[in-house]
């Protein structure tokens, strides 16, 4: 849910079972395809899943969406972090404890008919023993990270990669410029060349105005 939350820009409502301020995605919100055809996801062997070439997500009453949306991803070539593989992975696991439709994308069964449902205090848990783990060289501290952190993660991550701003906004949800306090320009990435360009760009003359004397 991690992975998930990452890749399609989640709030924590969405990806966890809670209904703090989003709506759960749910069993019935998701969809794996391969090259054109979309498999049957009671039928479809775990083979078949896991070799998907595409996953997506209906957003229904998720805030900020348009009901019936539909955002999705294809292999990211890493095969643990990989959006299709996540989907994948979440709905063999669903199906083999004969999850109805309407189950919590974010619901785990643990044996004996017991399961429990993912809240963002799990998250942010996992988040912070992580940071802690890989120490200071991340350039933040467990305090600076929740289950918030993903989706500015996400988009952080697009921006350095290169994609548009608008593009962004659209796989986020954005409805407005809010989303440019998610980007982060303390990303080495993203600033590295920018102080070259100032130099090499910051030779110039202006127009002068009808103020300005003339030679």
């Amino acid at each position: 849910m991690i992975a998930l939350a990452f890749f399609f820009l989640l709030r924590p409502g969405e990806y966890t079972a809670t209904k703090s301020e989003s709506t759960p995605f749910e069993f019935k919100d998701v969809q794996l395809w391969q090259g054109m055809t979309r498999l049957d996801l009671a039928t479809a062997s775990d083979a078949a899943l896991l070799a998907a070439s595409f996953g997506s997500l209906t957003f229904d009453t998720q805030k900020g969406s348009v009901r019936g949306e539909v955002i999705g991803h294809a292999r990211s070539g890493d095969q643990d972090l990989c959006p299709v593989r996540c989907i994948a992975r979440r709905v063999i696991h669903l199906r083999q404890h004969n999850a109805s439709p309407n189950t919590p994308l974010a619901t785990a069964f643990i044996g004996g008919g017991r399961s429990f449902k993912l809240k963002p205090a799990d998250i942010t848990k996992s988040l912070k023993q992580a940071v802690a783990f890989l120490g200071p060289s991340l350039g933040f501290l467990p305090a600076d990270v929740s289950a918030r952190s993903l989706r500015a993660a996400g988009a952080n991550a697009l921006l350095c990669g290169g994609v548009d701003t608008d593009v962004i906004r659209l796989l986020g949800r954005w409805r407005s410029d809010e989303m440019l306090r998610y980007l982060h320009t303390s990303a080495e990435p993203l600033m590295r060349d920018y102080a070259r360009q100032m130099l090499s760009g910051g030779v110039f003359t202006l127009i002068p105005n009808q103020d300005c004397p003339s030679f």
